[in-house]
């Protein structure tokens, strides 16, 4: 989900008043990470943001190709659109033996990942994190998501996430990514219920249902998770087309290149940059 902050928008297509504060009102959302944000500045406007840093980018890179095989080979699992090219016993090609093998190993990757992206949170900048218990991150949530309806907005800048992007990834990669783990691994231990996993994902069922209901459910969430990603990639490409500041870039090297009076840390960095500039202008 993609974080472009547009001028004031009328229902009509007609724009606010033109300066910065009026079209680009400043974030209340304030987040703390446990490392602050690297930046680097390149001229007396413009400065490098390190954003995302490299363990967000690897885990963003193991998710994409996770979730690429799983969604292919679960798929595959439930309607196999491919047969065995033998008329014999399907030991001989195997294939849907190897598919439910790269499905298995694909989700036990994807959960170790989203565990390590779970420590991150507490680890990294203020970028890899949100706070949901804020009144302002639901009013700025508001905001963004009349930005997308063309609706007239205040929708704020954001270097990182905006609020709309923070909740779509809690929601989906936080609780959909719950689900079709935890209905995952019941299916896949459900042949062995007196194990010790067996028995650990034995509460399932309670929550969704019997066998195939639970096997809808995990069906469900692929469905929801394409559905995802072609938002996703569209809306990434947009931001990039708009703000040219390497959103798509960014995703490979970390950084962002902000104008010096548009950058947002969430630390109070920006703060220091800005004056930074000042001090350099008095100068020239």
């Amino acid at each position: 989900m993609s974080m472009s902050e547009p001028p004031l928008h009328s229902p009509g297509g007609s724009k606010a008043p033109s300066s910065h504060e009026a079209d680009h009102p400043k974030s209340e959302i304030m987040l703390k990470g446990k490392r602050k944000v690297k930046m680097e500045k390149l001229s007396k406007d413009v400065v490098k943001v390190y954003v995302w840093e490299l363990p967000v980018r690897v885990f963003h890179w193991i998710n994409a190709g996770a979730i690429m095989l799983l969604i292919l080979t679960g798929l595959y699992i439930g309607n196999p659109i491919v047969g065995s090219t033998t008329g014999e016993e399907a030991y001989y090609t195997f294939l849907m033996g190897w598919v439910r093998y790269i499905h298995f190993f694909a989700a036990f990757l994807f959960t170790a990942n989203m565990i390590f992206r779970l420590y991150w949170v507490f680890k990294g900048n203020s970028f890899v994190t949100t706070n949901v218990l804020k009144l302002a991150f639901w009013k700025e949530t508001f905001q963004t998501v009349k930005f997308y309806l063309f609706m007239k907005n205040r929708k704020p800048h954001y270097t990182g996430h905006n609020p709309l992007a923070q909740l779509t990834y809690l929601v989906l990669m936080g609780g959909g990514s719950i689900v079709a783990m935890f209905t995952g691994f019941y299916l896949y231990f459900e042949p062995q219920p007196e194990s010790f996993f067996g028995k650990l994902f034995a509460w399932v069922p309670f929550i969704f249902g019997g066998s195939f209901s639970v096997r809808s459910w995990h069906h469900l969430m692929a469905w929801v998770f394409i559905i995802f990603i072609v938002i996703h990639v569209y809306l990434s490409f947009r931001e990039d087309w708009l703000e040219k500041n390497g959103t798509m870039s960014s995703i490979f090297t970390g950084f962002k290149t902000e104008k010096t009076d548009k950058v947002e840390t969430h630390g109070g960095e920006e703060q220091l940059v800005a004056k930074a500039a000042e001090k350099e202008a008095e100068h020239e």
